[in-house]
């Protein structure tokens, strides 16, 4: 009677665990299969709004005719251009080595001056020369290469730290700057995905003062560049842009006078129309 008795206690100790096991183990499927459904459905999810979006370009009406034969115009129109003039005989100099704050609304004409500067429009009946010399007499890439500019957002490019610092290949390893790059692990090879998201706004703007330190231009153009970074990251750029833009033209374009307060020259645009002087 003893020995049925603890066969029967085993037995049904065995039973118990058997049970528990078989249960866990069809627990941890059945949470492998709904962390693999749930992804499914969230792809799946995905893929529809493409499927959408195709459904929808195929309702749009089509466009009118890109050519009519019978009704073309001639070659050289239009022979005038209606636009209104946005700068309105504007005559200024900035003098070499000074900081210039550009001031005014939107709608001004500031970034039209920037534009033209960098010859993204062409001067029309107006000139502006760079030591002495007409930008529109020299090529884009002469003039582009000598000009700087820290925008207002940042734009990086799905590659390396190196190739968004240089794009052009044009400097050692020994001449970008790393103050930031030192600690990463790959270093100039850390890779920065579309539009550097992998990296915070103030990296990025970071990224451009580097560009910008690279090739250590005596012309830099600030376009509202600390508006989207943080007070940390504003403070390293305006000590770098102090100590190692001291003797170059610095360019700044805000909204607002106190800004600039302590730039040598203030220029207030108005409507294609200016005030230049000391702040």
């Amino acid at each position: 009677m003893l020995f049925h008795s603890v066969y029967g206690i085993c037995r049904a100790l065995f039973d118990r665990d058997g049970l528990v096991g078989l249960s866990l183990s069809y627990a941890f499927a059945l949470t492998g299969m709904q962390v693999f459904l749930s992804r499914w459905y969230s792809s799946l999810a995905n893929y529809i709004v493409s499927v959408e979006r195709i459904k929808q370009y195929m309702n749009i009406p089509p466009e009118p005719l890109a050519v009519i034969p019978d009704n073309r115009p001639p070659a050289s129109w239009p022979q005038k251009d209606n636009a209104p003039v946005v700068l309105k005989g504007i005559t200024c100099t900035f003098e070499e080595g000074k900081q210039v704050g550009v001031v005014g609304r939107i709608g001004s004409g500031k970034i039209t001056l920037i534009s033209a500067l960098f010859r993204l429009i062409e001067p029309h009946g107006w000139r502006i020369l760079v030591d002495g010399l007409d930008i529109c007499s020299i090529g884009l890439r002469d003039l582009r290469l000598k000009l700087s500019i820290i925008p207002q957002e940042p734009t990086l490019f799905r590659g390396t730290v190196r190739a968004n610092l240089d794009p052009l290949g044009l400097y050692s390893d020994d001449k970008i700057w790393k103050s930031t790059i030192s600690e990463l692990p790959n270093l100039l090879e850390s890779s920065v995905s579309d539009e550097g998201e992998n990296w915070s706004m103030g990296q990025r703007q970071l990224f451009c003062l580097g560009r910008v330190l690279l090739k250590r231009n005596k012309i830099l153009v600030l376009d509202e560049a600390t508006a989207s970074i943080d007070s940390n990251t504003d403070a390293i750029l305006q000590r770098i842009i102090r100590e190692e833009f001291s003797d170059c033209t610095v360019i700044t374009v805000v909204h607002r006078v106190p800004i600039v307060i302590d730039s040598d020259m203030v220029l207030v645009l108005s409507y294609g129309k200016l005030e230049y002087d000391e702040p």
